[in-house]
């Protein structure tokens, strides 16, 4: 029987620490969420990213606790949404979400988007803050957030986030905010790792795949995870679930990383956090 395969953990500025490689529950319905949550960890998994945008808060949790798997061995984080932006409303938008959870804490949690053109998201950091003195959140950072975002929040706030969860992928490799980030001792999180899946059959990527003995996917995957980001593959289907983290057996060689950076375009699949 094969082994089940584990992501490596990359350590937090506030020293505690995140697996490099979770699960993804963008769009999972919350119906579902349980059993893509079990089947993850079932897997080797044990990082999980939800929202309260997504809406399967609820059958995130149900899921870690199928698990059989102890709480605290699953790095869990949810965000706060754009319509809860403000001190207070935060601290209530994340009584909501943890009480949807089931648990005492979250491991991280999240400022969705900026949303500059509520000029909030520095009292929504307090709000962050707050949660982290408490204990209820273990680590907090941002979401879609530019450099000069962030400025703002060492300027005029006393933390430092931990992480900064931005769409990320070949096409869009994000270098400028890679570099601020890790000048800043702060982790680069890729959500949208796969383009939306719009990567997979990439001939660039298929032809390095099958040296490799691999799928498009685990190629991508795997340059990530070698550029150092923390990335969260997303999908429904157990087969996939499982080779989403099947990546740890193989490297990606100079002439691979090359090839990869040459995809480079600019697209986004996503909005701009300047125009969200």
């Amino acid at each position: 029987m094969m082994a089940t395969p584990e992501s490596p953990s990359l350590p937090l500025l506030d020293g505690h620490t995140i697996p490099q490689l979770g699960l993804g529950v963008y769009k999972v319905p919350d119906a579902e969420a349980a059993r893509v949550v079990q089947t993850a960890i079932e897997a080797g998994y044990r990082h999980v990213d939800t929202a309260a945008l997504y809406a399967n808060e609820r059958g995130v949790g149900d899921g870690v606790r199928a698990s059989g798997v102890p709480r605290a061995e699953v790095f869990v984080t949810t965000k706060v949404w754009d319509d809860d932006h403000g001190y207070d409303a935060t601290l209530r938008a994340f009584d909501v979400s943890l009480a949807a959870l089931g648990f005492d804490y979250v491991d991280l949690y999240l400022i969705h988007w900026p949303v500059p053109s509520k000029d909030l998201y520095v009292d929504t950091w307090r709000a962050l803050e707050a949660i982290a003195r408490d204990g209820r959140a273990r680590s907090i950072g941002v979401s879609n957030f530019a450099p000069h975002h962030i400025d703002r929040l060492l300027a005029e706030t006393d933390t430092v986030p931990v992480l900064n969860q931005v769409e990320l992928h070949p096409w869009l490799p994000q270098r400028a905010v890679r570099e601020y980030d890790a000048a800043h001792g702060i982790l680069t999180e890729a959500w949208s790792p796969l383009a939306r899946g719009r990567l997979v059959g990439d001939p660039v990527l298929e032809a390095i795949a099958s040296r490799h003995g691999k799928s498009a996917a685990q190629v991508v995957i795997r340059w990530h995870l070698q550029l150092g980001n923390v990335v969260i593959p997303k999908s429904v289907t157990a087969e996939r679930i499982r080779q989403n983290i099947d990546v740890f057996d193989f490297e990606l060689d100079a002439d691979d990383l090359a090839a990869i950076g040459s995809l480079e375009t600019g697209t986004r699949t996503g909005m701009n956090p300047d125009e969200h």
